[in-house]
């Protein structure tokens, strides 16, 4: 809902940011500037820096910046609006409708809380009675004692067709405001019914702890086994989650936040401790739910029940997150062991097993991996390349470019490991082993004799090690794809680095992807066996240029004689420069975007970059950079 010209600059000028910012953080003047160890991430010594005359706070260790407004909605797991509300209540003003109607509208739901709340407290009064007493042992068999049902406000619903209407209508509460709040149905002869009738009620409230809704669980047999209220002004399924009100607090503490499939699953974790726990409302994880959770936690972790259909609600929140996932943004995923949901678990064998049962989430993209290998089979190269083409499809339903890169790339190397094992070292025999003949008219290392063609089909030119004309970064990959011409056996130790090396230079690309399909097919090459086989395949110049004396002399490290364990080292060395690089690149990229847009997006994109640099150089500094190259 839009707000009026003016109102925004009228809050934040009402407000001292250290104020906001001191209920988290604890702050120490520093002559106008206030500083402190920033919230956005794990730091010994304060980087974070707050500014009442700017009103806006930055920090020089992740480069998180906002204003108060900011700052309420990372930290508190609020929207917009909701913030301005909260914030515009602290300093006495009034947040205004957009229109007559909206106004209308907004008054007409804070009713509905009323409504909602009262109905809580009579449902709560209901489960003391006589008949109510299967809703108790239902209870006491969950594991949930007398003691616990205030603090979830459990209830009961007679099951009997109208005694809510009837008990509310003799408090004043019409009809129509017991329908639209989802506590009555109308039949087509407009007769009216309880919507909820013979259940045991759990209370479902908003981010503010508000009670807005109602699921209802049936006793004995009857479908639908849980049943949420229907959606009303106040309550949409798809964008609420069960227990955020307690979970969002504790996820700040606990870094991370747990989604279950059940109300009771988030209960028996509260109860055993574990706060940080949500779940949805019977559906698959929606856009919106996924958003909320991302306002918790980073990588949020679904615990999920592990029979077939708890599998394939992870594989549906997985693709639904796919186009969502931003930097330092995903989704992480357990399956609980013996069939068990966390609430079974926990009460079979304690809260100890639950914890080492999601103490390593698996990984977004390995779910996805694993549900497509079960799709697909992978032993001709037409299957190999249908997998291969269905996880480029996932991939390129990513929004933000430099993730749907890293998973094109990631997929890529999957594929490329499962052909080449089933390749299992086969393929044309090798120069030096049976079988083998070099084209006629080749000298040993690839050189034609005097007089006769070069048997090349595709002459490729490169840029040569240690010109300075072409730029840093092609200089790193040529020095890269020299070390491994010269020493192959970088290839036994670092193949999937080596798959998965950025190479911008398309000539070097060209060379890097022939090295590795060598590689698949000829296990043990050395450096001359290596050479030929490129050779044949038409890099005879571009492999001569790099291979060169006078560059690879240009490489210290990874010089002809050079001991293995150097070469590695250099060789890891120079790789991670050449990837830092990228990132600074990326990282500028980001910031141009930022300064552009200032949007939520592009703040959680630059902070994630600045954070993986960051820490990137800190590996830099240790790296021992004697052998001389120019990185």
């Amino acid at each position: 809902m839009a707000l009026p010209p003016g109102f925004i600059e009228e809050l934040r000028a009402r407000i001292r940011l250290s104020d906001v910012v001191g209920r988290r953080v604890k702050l120490i003047r520093r002559g106008r500037e206030h500083t402190g160890l920033c919230p956005f991430h794990n730091e010994k010594t304060p980087s974070f820096t707050v500014s009442d005359d700017k009103g806006f706070y930055y920090c020089f260790g992740c480069g998180a910046k906002g204003d108060a407004i900011d700052f309420e909605m990372k930290l508190g797991g609020f929207d917009f609006r909701e913030t301005v509300e909260r914030l515009a209540g602290e300093v006495g003003l009034t947040v205004p409708a957009e229109d007559p109607d909206a106004k209308r509208k907004a008054e007409r739901r804070e009713g509905l809380v009323d409504v909602v709340e009262e109905a809580c407290r009579w449902f709560e009064s209901r489960l003391g009675t006589d008949e109510a007493a299967p809703a108790r042992d239902y209870l006491v068999r969950r594991g949930f004692g007398p003691e616990s049902w205030g603090r979830f406000r459990f209830g009961y619903a007679p099951d009997r067709r109208d005694v809510l209407i009837r008990t509310f209508e003799q408090r004043g509460i019409a009809l129509d405001r017991l329908v639209e709040s989802g506590l009555a149905r109308r039949r087509e002869d407009r007769s009216a019914f309880d919507y909820f009738r013979g259940r045991l009620i759990i209370p479902i409230a908003d981010r503010r702890g508000r009670i807005i809704a109602f699921g209802g669980r049936v006793l004995g047999d009857g479908e639908p086994k849980y049943l949420n209220s229907p959606d009303t002004p106040l309550f949409e399924k798809g964008r609420v989650l069960y227990g955020w009100p307690v979970a969002r607090e504790a996820a700040r503490k606990a870094g991370t936040v747990l989604v279950v499939e059940g109300y009771l699953d988030v209960a028996a974790l509260v109860q055993a401790g574990r706060p940080h726990a949500v779940a949805p409302l019977g559906t698959a994880l929606t856009e919106h739910q996924i958003e909320e959770l991302w306002r918790m936690a980073p990588e949020p972790v679904l615990c999920l029940d592990g029979d077939a259909a708890g599998i394939r609600a992870a594989r549906r929140a997985a693709e639904r997150a796919l186009p969502l996932l931003k930097p330092g943004h995903s989704l992480r995923f357990v399956r609980l062991p013996g069939g068990h949901d966390p609430d079974s678990l926990i009460r079979a064998e304690g809260v100890g097993a639950f914890d080492r049962a999601v103490a390593s989430p698996q990984p977004m993209i390995d779910l996805l991996w694993q549900a497509a290998l079960e799709g697909h089979a992978t032993d001709t190269p037409e299957r190999l390349a249908a997998l291969e083409a269905d996880l480029m499809a996932q991939a390129d339903t990513i929004r933000d470019p430099l993730i749907r890169d890293l998973y094109r790339r990631d997929f890529r190397d999957r594929v490329w490991q499962l052909r080449r094992a089933r390749r299992g070292g086969g393929g044309p025999a090798a120069p030096g082993r049976p079988g083998f003949q070099r084209p006629q008219g080749e000298r040993r290392g690839g050189k034609p004799r005097p007089g006769q063609l070069n048997d090349d089909p595709t002459p490729i030119a490169a840029p040569a090690l240690g010109q300075g004309n072409e730029g840093q970064s092609a200089r790193r990959e040529a020095a890269l794809l020299a070390a491994v011409l010269l020493h192959p056996q970088l290839l036994e130790v670092a193949e999937d680095e080596v798959a998965a090396l950025p190479v911008a230079t398309p000539e070097l690309d060209i060379l890097r992807a022939a090295i590795v399909d060598t590689h698949a097919s000829e296990s043990g090459l050395d450096s001359e066996t290596l050479q030929d086989h490129l050779r044949l395949r038409g890099f005879s110049d571009l492999v001569d240029r790099l291979t060169a004396a006078e560059n690879a002399g240009r490489v210290p490290f990874a010089g002809p004689g050079a001991a293995f364990d150097r070469v590695l080292a250099g060789w890891r060395n120079v790789l991670a420069v050449h990837r830092h690089a990228q990132l600074v690149d990326e990282l500028k990229a980001a910031e141009q975007e930022l300064v552009e847009s200032m949007t939520e997006e592009a703040l959680q994109r630059f902070v994630a970059l600045k954070k993986l640099v960051d820490d990137n150089e800190r590996g830099l500094a240790a790296f021992d950079q004697s052998d001389g190259f120019d990185l």
